[in-house]
């Protein structure tokens, strides 16, 4: 085969791999050629070969550092300059690449592949008049080809397809827009403008993450592009995405750290999302108390945003919750669920807050709805059973009641309530027969309650809704005062009477 018909089937072939660029990594095995007269041509042959070697392998930086260097040696050479254009497109760096398929034109104005894949470049960035220009040129040189016939033929439905875009949105026709701009960026897939088009139809119907997925990619499409970075930012910010909004604003400050819109938000964001760090770490400390500080501190900084009320307020939610400030936790649980009815969090903490005041009915509502919005959370399941045995458990004997005490009640305050209605109601106390049996039957709830709720075990038991003492909740059956009676003494040990009862029952 002649040199000249070989160098031709090259060419050829490279023309089709670029076609799919920058989506694989192009490989190509092109015949290099060395101007006459460049300087160093062993050196510069060298660099050609490697270069050509590690672009085939799909080492793409290394290759591209080679024709570098072969460019620099001899600036003339065309085939050098399209094989780093292949190199930037096959990089996605179709901003750098044109430059070079540009310089291959001007040195070889016949050679049809390179306009090609400049028009090709060109139509993606949705530069259309341009494109139009390369491929015509190309049909005039040469109306066979295909390629050229083919993508001239989509340039008008394109023009029309955006013309028709401007117009819906115009007419707030969102869905209608969005679908038109699809199908435009399908094959103008570098151009920003369209992105940004598309992002602002996503926006108005409140698809905010459709529209920074569209507004991330044009800050790599225009050269130092500040303004989408913030965009970004802002919108992630907007969405209650604090780190995402600082990761992108970040990048705004590296290309400008004064950027008058950049600055103060980045200020801004990283004030609120300390507030809540300190909050998260005061959570996991148990300081409660300091937590909701930081809280509030973050609602006064960001009173209008949903996502950070409704942050804030849940955490304070909660935060009094463990606190057992149940005034304070039912009103800002129920802030919440204002705000997000399907808050499975704030449903729980109200729950849990309610079967600390003894509102069981409540509770069992709470957990319900939790439950019925998602019936696979387990601690939702297990907190919806505990309710409903609470409930049950509180229409039947309550310990707590008994003792007159609260069910946060410590040791001591639970020892000190059952001497006092011990001594009351102790059956010497009283003088007929039909007193001294109501006494007694008094005496022995009074005795059962201390029972369980000084035995931590058994007060657990209780507390999760389940009568230690009741036989039928028992697994093998329980009689509280043993087989034959039971046998206590009502001031307990050391007491101060040291007297001693004993009563027999079935």
């Amino acid at each position: 085969m002649c040199s000249c018909a070989k160098m031709a089937w090259e060419m050829v072939g490279v023309y089709r791999l670029l076609s799919s660029i920058p989506l694989f990594v192009i490989i190509v095995n092109l015949q290099y050629e060395v101007s006459e007269g460049g300087a160093n041509p062993q050196e510069i042959d060298q660099h050609l070969k490697l270069g050509t070697q590690l672009l085939s392998a799909g080492q793409l930086a290394d290759a591209l550092s080679h024709f570098h260097a072969a460019i620099e040696g001899d600036p003339d050479n065309y085939l050098t300059y399209f094989r780093r254009a292949t190199v930037y497109l096959a990089m996605g760096k179709s901003r750098q690449a044109l430059p070079d398929l540009s310089k291959v034109i001007h040195l070889k104005p016949d050679f049809t592949q390179a306009r090609v894949q400049r028009a090709n470049v060109y139509l993606k960035q949705g530069k259309l008049n341009d494109a139009e220009e390369d491929y015509m040129e190309v049909l005039r040189v040469n109306p066979s080809n295909e390629d050229a016939k083919t993508q001239l033929e989509f340039i008008e439905p394109i023009r029309e397809t955006i013309s028709q875009t401007d117009e819906m949105m115009t007419q707030g026709r969102w869905n209608e827009a969005i679908e038109l701009l699809t199908a435009a960026i399908e094959k103008c897939v570098w151009d920003p403008s369209l992105r940004e088009k598309r992002a602002q139809c996503y926006m108005e119907i409140g698809e905010h993450f459709k529209a920074i997925n569209d507004i991330k990619p044009t800050t790599k499409m225009r050269p130092d592009n500040t303004e989408a970075y913030f965009r970004v930012s802002k919108m992630y910010y907007d969405v209650g995405e604090l780190e995402d909004s600082l990761t992108e604003v970040r990048e705004c400050l590296k290309l400008d750290p004064d950027h008058k819109s950049c600055f103060p938000h980045y200020k801004h964001a990283k004030k609120l999302n300390k507030l809540y760090e300190s909050a998260q770490n005061f959570i996991n400390e148990g300081r409660y108390q300091d937590a909701i500080v930081k809280l509030e501190a973050a609602l006064r900084l960001e009173p209008e945003i949903w996502a950070y009320v409704l942050r804030s307020k849940s955490k304070i939610c909660k935060s009094y919750r463990e606190l057992k400030d149940v005034p304070h936790a039912i009103k800002n649980c129920g802030e919440v669920l204002e705000m997000d009815e399907h808050n499975i969090e704030a449903l729980v903490d109200r729950a849990e807050t309610y079967i600390m005041a003894e509102e069981f009915e409540r509770a069992v509502e709470d957990y319900q709805k939790a439950h019925d919005i998602d019936n696979n959370l387990r601690h939702v399941a297990e907190g919806l059973e505990r309710a409903k045995r609470l409930l049950k458990q509180s229409q039947k004997r309550d310990y707590y009641k008994i003792l007159g005490v609260k069910r946060n009640a410590r040791k001591r305050e639970i020892e000190k309530a059952y001497r006092k209605l011990a001594a009351e109601w102790h059956p010497d106390n009283f003088r007929t027969e039909e007193e001294k049996k109501i006494a007694e039957k008094k005496f022995i709830e009074i005795a059962a309650a201390r029972e369980v709720l000084a035995d931590p075990e058994k007060r657990q038991k209780f507390d999760n809704g389940e009568d230690p003492l009741d036989p039928e909740q028992q697994r093998h059956g329980h009689n509280p005062w043993g087989h034959q009676g039971f046998h206590f003494n009502p001031f307990g040990p050391g007491g101060g009477n040291g007297f001693n009862f004993k009563f027999h029952f079935n």
